[in-house]
């Protein structure tokens, strides 16, 4: 029986493509939106991917969600937490709004998502948790405090899961994603695209269809053995 996978904000950008490349690896997958449900209505048309709109900044929510996730595909062994929003401006303008409403997403929404599931895998001896963290969360960004301590707090949740899921057979993993080809990152005016692309030594932006691939084998039996760990994809415009 194929095993299920659950992509939060797995409908569009990077998401999208991690719930591409996860279905054709042959997972069940299941795919959370926070919106928009006409995009999310015309990705399911085109991938044969469910999607379930929920706001994964609210517990109960997301634990419902999932009961009906797991009520059509089964158990989830998958989770991919990757739904995430920007409230950006500079700390001395940001207000208290903007830094709780991403927290809420961002690094709560890692919670909210995981911990309703984590029991069940814990009985099962099986899971594989990736979580989608940010260059950003590794070196710190201008007029993204806010985002940046979510990034960086969502690698100490997969650093302590980590320890505590190994001997129950769950690895917790991450991706840090530098500058991707996104929809988001592509509608910013070309100058400032350049300057971006100028500061990465690859000379261009990373593909969504490559962060995909790092998970594919993060999620995969070849990386039982890989767990706590932190994959930088960001064409070598930093290193930790």
């Amino acid at each position: 029986m194929a095993r299920t996978a659950l992509v939060t904000g797995g409908s569009r950008g990077i998401g999208a493509a991690i719930s591409k490349a996860l279905k054709a690896e042959g997972y069940q997958v299941a795919a959370t939106y926070a919106g928009n449900t006409e995009k999310a209505n015309a990705f399911s048309e085109e991938t044969g991917i469910k999607t379930y709109k929920w706001n994964v900044a609210d517990y109960d929510e997301s634990k419902a969600g999932i009961e009906q996730v797991e009520a059509d595909l089964g158990p989830i062994d998958i989770i991919v937490a990757n739904a995430g929003i920007t409230r950006d401006a500079p700390f001395h303008k940001m207000k208290p709004e903007q830094w709780k409403e991403v927290i809420d997403t961002n690094l709560t929404g890692v919670f909210n998502t995981v911990h309703p599931v984590w029991p069940g895998m814990r009985e099962r001896g099986f899971g594989r948790i990736v979580v989608i963290s940010s260059i950003n969360g590794q070196k710190g960004q201008f007029a993204q405090v806010n985002y940046a301590a979510t990034k960086a707090g969502d690698l100490g949740i997969i650093k302590s899961l980590a320890q505590e899921g190994a001997s129950k057979g769950i690895t917790a993993n991450a991706v840090c994603p530098g500058y991707i080809a996104t929809e988001m990152v592509m509608a910013v005016p070309e100058k400032v695209r350049e300057a971006i692309i100028g500061q990465i030594p690859t000379g261009r932006l990373g593909e969504p269809e490559e962060i995909a691939r790092c998970v594919s084998f993060l999620v995969s039996d070849d990386a039982q053995f890989i767990n706590g760990s932190t994959i930088s994809a960001n064409g070598g415009q930093f290193f930790v």
